[in-house]
Parts: C-alpha cells; sequence; structure tokens
C-alpha cells in the first residue's frame, strides 16, 4: 500500500473506514477506482497533516502469492490463533488474505474480482445470519432450563 500525505510525503498510521460507491461495469472504470472501492482508501490526521493510504495497483507475481501464504501462516502462529472451532483471530486473518486475493485478481481481471467481492460478501452475510441463529437457539434453550428448573420446584 502507498501512503501519501497532502504534501506528497510518505507517511504510516491508521485511518478510518468509507465505503465508496463501486463503479458500474458498463462505464468502464479504471482499475485504481475499483480497487478504490473494494477496498477503500484509508485516511487519518497526524500532527496536523492529513494521510491518505491507497491500495496498490500493482500486479502480483507467484513470489507474491508464495509470501502472501508465508505471511498468513506466520502471523496464525504468532498470533497463537486456534487451528479448528470458532477463532475470531483467525477469521480476521483469513478476511485479510481474502482481500488480499481480491485486490490481486482485480488488478488481472476487474470482473473477476467484482464477482469475488460479491461472493466474500455473501459468506459474510450467511455467517452474520448463522451467529444471530446461534445466539437466539442458546437464549432460547437458557430460559426453557430455567422455566423447567422453576417447573420441577414447583412439583416438590
Amino acid at each position: 500500500m502507498c501512503i501519501r500525505d497532502r504534501h506528497g510525503e510518505a507517511r504510516v498510521g491508521q485511518a478510518n473506514k468509507r465505503k465508496p460507491q463501486i463503479p458500474s461495469l458498463e462505464s468502464k472504470p479504471n482499475i485504481q477506482d475499483i480497487l478504490n472501492a473494494i477496498l477503500p482508501p484509508r485516511e487519518w490526521d497526524h500532527e496536523g497533516k492529513h494521510y491518505i493510504q491507497y491500495v496498490s495497483h500493482n500486479p502480483s507475481s507467484r513470489d507474491d502469492v508464495a509470501n502472501l501464504q508465508k505471511l498468513l501462516d506466520e502471523r496464525l502462529i504468532a498470533r497463537q490463533a486456534r487451528e479448528s472451532g470458532i477463532c475470531q483471530i483467525r477469521e480476521e486473518l483469513h478476511n485479510q488474505c481474502f482481500d488480499e486475493i481480491i485486490r490481486e485478481v482485480t488488478i488481472d481481471c476487474s470482473e473477476r474480482g467484482l464477482l469475488l467481492m460479491r461472493v466474500r460478501d455473501e459468506l459474510k452475510m450467511t455467517i452474520s445470519a448463522y451467529q444471530t441463529l446461534f445466539q437466539s437457539s442458546v437464549t432460547f434453550g437458557t430460559r426453557k432450563q430455567l422455566q423447567a428448573e422453576q417447573g420441577k420446584g414447583d412439583l416438590e
């Protein structure tokens, strides 16, 4: 990623998240517009200067993909992500990796990148629905257990 302030100086930092509109494919947008819509630039102020970090639009090589896999494995170990079951750390790292894969694919073929983005968003919505369903079922089970215990006490 490239980080520049208003004066062209390179800087590093955190940012706010805003999601711009995805340009339509009929209008033939350029790759940078699509990448900025999929992975919006990060913006922040530091010591009175405003900074914007844009996603790189440089194509990736086979070595970059191998390095991405190695980096994912290293971060999973370093952050002690669980290998199975529900793990927010593992989910976060895989989301970051998937975003990078979407970026790389979008540079090569914008239509395929946009399709991958749709798949990613649909998966996130499905997982969110399952999490809501799980929470509802736990609440329901707890309530029924309490009712059964109260009913059992009334019988004695």
